[in-house]
């Protein structure tokens, strides 16, 4: 079987824990996963001044596609900066039209709504971003946790970290993976 493949996408501002635990998590799963800095391959500061070393820019990882997940961390001004990328429309929109996993958590989902991605979708997002992802009825909410909807998969914040990185490695290689990844965590039920 080939090596599944995972693209994060790496903003300034992004949370640092929606970053770094869905990545590790994929990789204990056996994923290559490419962190790609949105501006570039320089240290991405992020919401709480950790600074992340991405793997390579998103405009070389892009040419790399196409991946079986494309992951979009939360962060305000992360989410903000997705939201605004034109590259990171061009990405979810061909993510979208391939209908590949789309991963987005905490106010990472508002960059779908911006990119026009998932309209009818059932979706969560931290309680801060509900308002702004319900305007103009484009989608469901959800309080679940962690919220997949065909191709689109959702999560609310730096607390469902761990089950959104869980949800991601079940969507793409399976449960019996997803349940070996989390053994070790020692993970409350």
């Amino acid at each position: 079987m080939a090596t599944k493949r995972a693209l994060v996408i790496l903003a300034k501002g992004a949370e640092e824990m929606e970053t770094v635990i869905p990545t590790d998590l994929m990789r204990r799963a056996g994923m290559a996963v490419t962190v790609a800095g949105l501006a570039g391959k320089d240290p991405v500061q992020c919401s709480r001044d950790v600074f992340i070393c991405p793997d390579k820019s998103l405009e070389e990882a892009r040419k790399e596609g196409p991946f079986d997940v494309v992951v979009l961390p939360g962060g305000n001004l992360g989410a903000q900066n997705l939201a605004e990328s034109p590259v990171v429309k061009e990405v979810l929109k061909d993510q979208d039209g391939r209908k590949g996993l789309i991963a987005a958590i905490c106010a990472g989902p508002t960059a779908l709504l911006a990119h026009g991605i998932g309209f009818g979708s059932k979706v969560t997002t931290h309680p801060l971003a509900k308002e702004k992802m319900m305007a103009g009825d484009h989608y469901q909410y959800s309080e679940n946790r962690v919220e997949k909807d065909g191709h689109i998969l959702t999560s609310r914040g730096p607390g469902t970290s761990f089950e959104f990185g869980l949800a991601i490695v079940e969507a793409v290689l399976g449960k019996e993976v997803a349940t070996q990844v989390k053994g070790p965590l020692v993970l409350r039920d």
